[in-house]
């Protein structure tokens, strides 16, 4: 699992909960220095969508175990944003909306699951210069990546960021019923038993409830010697 010191140290892992700013911070990050965006939880949110289709249920391992060897998840960097394709479908949008994400945190908590995506995950990470932004990108993905980040926010902060992403993508859905499903998936994340989310044990933790992305990338590229 380990690689050469020189990819290591081009690899940015930022991992932390639903709605603490991570992919804002990650695509920002990934900007500044130049490098590759990689949104994980997107990938999983992708498989959700599949098996949502495929009516392939959380609890049915074969099942996903099936779904996951046809199937092609992909991102791409596009001018407006990280567009995440599944078997080539823009499915940028769906993969979105609050019952995806708690679906994706049941599908990703099962083994074919995460061995499929984690996969995909090294291939990328192998070829160096990529900040990876997920909920175990530095404690299982990618243990010996160089820069190890925890980004997280207080609840209320982390719904009301969320829900005004919601708005701005045309979503309609309630504030308080973002709060609900983010504690949930919050608790399923940090309890399950592979992967759980939390942060490693040589992660720099960031509160960013009190602040913006830029101050929040401001502070990881300090930390890397980058400011």
């Amino acid at each position: 699992m380990s690689q050469p010191e020189a990819v290591a140290d081009t690899i940015v892992t930022i991992d932390g909960p639903s709605g603490a700013g991570k992919s804002t911070a990650a695509r920002l990050l990934a900007e500044s220095l130049g490098y590759l965006y990689v949104d994980t939880g997107a990938m999983y949110r992708a498989v959700a969508v599949a098996a949502a289709r495929a009516k392939v249920a959380p609890s049915d391992e074969a099942g996903l175990s099936a779904l996951c060897a046809g199937l092609s998840v992909r991102l791409m960097q596009t001018g407006s944003g990280l567009r995440v394709l599944l078997d080539e479908e823009d499915v940028s949008q769906e993969i979105r909306l609050p019952e995806v994400g708690s679906l994706a945190s049941a599908v990703s908590a099962r083994r074919p699951v995460r061995e499929a995506m984690w996969g995909l995950q090294r291939a990328l990470a192998a070829q160096g210069r990529a900040v990876f932004e997920g909920r175990d990108t530095g404690t299982v993905v990618l243990p010996w990546a160089r820069w190890k980040f925890y980004l997280t926010a207080a609840p209320k902060v982390r719904a009301q960021r969320r829900w005004a992403e919601l708005a701005g993508r045309r979503i309609e859905v309630g504030l308080e019923e973002v709060l609900s499903e983010m504690l949930a998936r919050d608790e399923a994340d940090a309890s399950r038993e592979l992967a759980p989310l939390k942060a490693a044990a040589d992660a720099v933790a960031i509160d960013s409830s009190g602040l913006d992305a830029r101050q929040v990338v401001g502070r990881m590229l300090e930390v890397m010697g980058r400011a």
